[in-house]
């Protein structure tokens, strides 16, 4: 088939298929967003044209929001899908580079199609172009290289079919999922090549599930049969893995207390007799109690990172670790016994070596028995009285009115600790925390894409003020393309939890609340937040206390479903106010400072590698 590149790419585009935990078979690719400039417009803009009705292109309004999009997309879809960018080349492509360091950090799968400088050099230097003096190879999307799972430059049409092979095999990857970039000169995009047919032919990509070498599952189930207090952390694997109740049944059968990660957090059912609550700094104080007391931690489909681990401070010095894990870049990580494998082939292998063990219920007990003291202190928190409402009693107004198919997110600063610590989920899969990056802006431009993948909820996405600043037009990209969710906007007067973080620790406070910045006005403005998000297309409502709060999201949430953009709630929250789990986070701080302190109390309990 004669085809130019962008055209056989859009053709391939169009024929990988993928299965979901259900069993049905849906596009990998269901969208693309596209910003079009002289690099993308002809080639691969004309391409994607000719097949408008049947792979859906989305106009964003930058290419950092378009690809946090299709980031949440991927998240949203247990990355069973894959969202498509293409940008033009030069700040296009470099706007791409912050959110495919979100999706490498949090390993969610998202192909990039950047327009790039011309092979033939003819034209150079090109509108656009950057020129590094000492590499005439190199462009702007080389920046992309240490931000993508996979990289490759198309120099010439045949080159497709070597790496469409690559493209697909990270994108539906369990160990390698991430972002792929295709760096598209545009020269090359409008060139033809006589494309062998067999590279369209429809592909299904089903989900490969690894099993765990046979001496690594003795070892651990050994590890686990010995031991007196174990402890199970479910991370974001078995979320990839569709594995959460077997996660469940595999704890409840040998009595093993349960605890969640961040990208694993709603896998289990709050109520659940063997659930502690979520780990960490940002987790709770339930879990965090069971971790210092474990003697075996068995870790499935997590990375373990530092605010899982309070710095590596949250497990006991003598503690063993056993990662179950599909990457084998993690599951060696920190001397733990490594079983490389999919979450839930591995439990079902690890199950059948333990036969009927099962832990003293002593110590499952403890699981319920903290988390009920945890429960109690949320709330506390939720019932206090404040004429402002705090961060928890925003969460839980949400919470409290949220439905069980509903997905709730949030990124960056203090909404992440309030959101895990605070949340009581139903066990369905419904929360996405972005603080594997911890991105400002992820919040509305990856509800956005959340919003158009999710069946069957609604999505409300939580964020603050900064957040809100730093990226905010793809409120009008949902309103316009006609894609509802709910943000609820926090306004504490500037970066408070940056703000908590220095003044905590002894600093001063600077330029980080608006009181403390530079300014030449004796009165400074203000955001009018709700006046701007309606003139972003949006439906707004205002809430000044916690009973108008309730109010205020209850009617969101209606209008939302029925205008068909997206419904804002914005509210003053207290700037000073959190949920504390009881955990220590390394930073560094100056000798000077009064947190240096605790500092070196807490350095010395600092676990570097565990044995084995």
């Amino acid at each position: 088939m004669k085809l130019t590149t962008a055209q056989a790419l859009v053709r391939w585009l169009l024929a990988q298929r993928s299965e979901t935990f259900d069993g049905r078979e849906v596009p990998l690719f269901p969208a693309v967003w596209a910003i079009f400039g002289h690099g993308n417009v002809l080639g691969l803009g004309t391409a994607l044209e000719e097949h408008r009705d049947e792979l859906p292109v989305w106009r964003g309004h930058t290419e950092q929001g378009m690809a946090l999009a299709a980031t949440g997309y991927a998240k949203a879809t247990h990355r069973r899908q894959v969202g498509v960018v293409t940008s033009s080349i030069g700040p296009g492509a470099l706007n791409l580079v912050t959110a495919a360091g979100v999706a490498h950090a949090n390993r969610l799968p998202v192909l990039l199609l950047p327009g790039d400088t011309f092979v033939n050099r003819a034209p150079d230097p090109v509108l656009q172009q950057v020129e590094p003096f000492h590499d005439g190879t190199a462009t702007a999307n080389d920046a992309l290289r240490a931000v993508s799972r996979y990289f490759d430059r198309i120099t010439r049409p045949e080159q497709l079919l070597a790496a469409l092979p690559q493209v697909a095999r990270v994108l539906t990857d369990p160990a390698d999922a991430g972002p792929v970039t295709l760096a598209l000169p545009q020269d090359v995009q409008a060139e033809s090549y006589d494309f062998p047919e067999a590279l369209f032919e429809p592909v299904t990509h089903r989900l490969p599930r690894t099993r765990p070498d046979l001496r690594a599952l003795t070892e651990a189930a050994t590890a686990l049969r010995s031991s007196r207090r174990p402890l199970l952390v479910l991370g974001g694997g078995v979320r990839y893995s569709g594995a959460g109740a077997q996660a469940l049944d595999f704890a409840q059968r040998h009595g093993i207390p349960v605890t969640e990660t961040t990208a694993g957090r709603t896998l289990v059912p709050h109520g659940h007799e063997v659930y502690a609550g979520p780990l960490g700094i940002t987790g709770s104080a339930s879990a965090n109690v069971l971790a210092a007391s474990a003697d075996v931690v068995l870790a499935v489909g997590t990375r373990l990172q530092d605010f899982t681990t309070a710095s590596w401070t949250v497990f006991s010095p003598d503690v063993r670790l056993i990662a179950l894990n599909a990457a084998r870049f993690d599951a060696v990580k920190h001397g733990a016994l490594a079983v490389v494998g999919d979450a839930a082939a591995g439990l079902t292998d690890l199950g059948a070596h333990l036969e009927d063990w099962h832990v003293d219920p002593q110590w499952t007990a403890q699981a319920a028995a903290q988390r009920a003291r945890w429960d109690a202190h949320i709330g506390s928190l939720r019932s206090a009285a404040s004429e402002i409402p705090s961060y928890a009693q925003v969460v839980g107004v949400v919470n409290d009115l949220s439905e069980p198919r509903d997905y709730v997110m949030t990124a960056s600063g203090g909404l992440p600790g309030e959101l895990i610590g605070g949340w009581r989920g139903s066990g369905e899969v419904s929360m996405d925390v972005e603080y594997g990056f911890s991105c400002m802006g992820y919040e509305l431009s990856g509800a956005w894409g959340a919003a158009m993948a999710h069946e069957g909820g609604l999505v409300t996405t939580l964020l603050g003020d900064g957040s809100y600043l730093m990226l905010n037009s793809d409120l009008f990209s949902a309103a316009f393309a006609g894609h509802p969710f709910v943000a609820v906007v926090c306004d504490n007067d500037g970066y408070a939890v940056i703000g908590r973080l220095q003044q905590g620790q002894g600093g001063k406070p600077f330029t980080n609340f608006y009181p403390d910045c530079r300014t030449s006005h004796d009165e400074p403005p203000r955001v009018d937040f709700a006046r701007h998000a309606e003139a972003m297309g949006c439906t707004v409502f205002e809430a000044h206390s916690l009973s108008e709060l309730r109010d205020a999201y209850a009617q969101a949430r209606t209008a939302a479903g029925t205008t068909r953009r997206p419904a804002v709630v914005v509210v003053r929250t207290l700037p000073a106010a959190w949920t504390e789990a009881g955990a220590w986070w390394e930073v560094g701080v100056p000798e000077h400072l009064a947190g240096r302190a605790e500092f070196d109390a807490a350095k010395p309990g600092q676990v570097r590698y565990l044995h084995r």
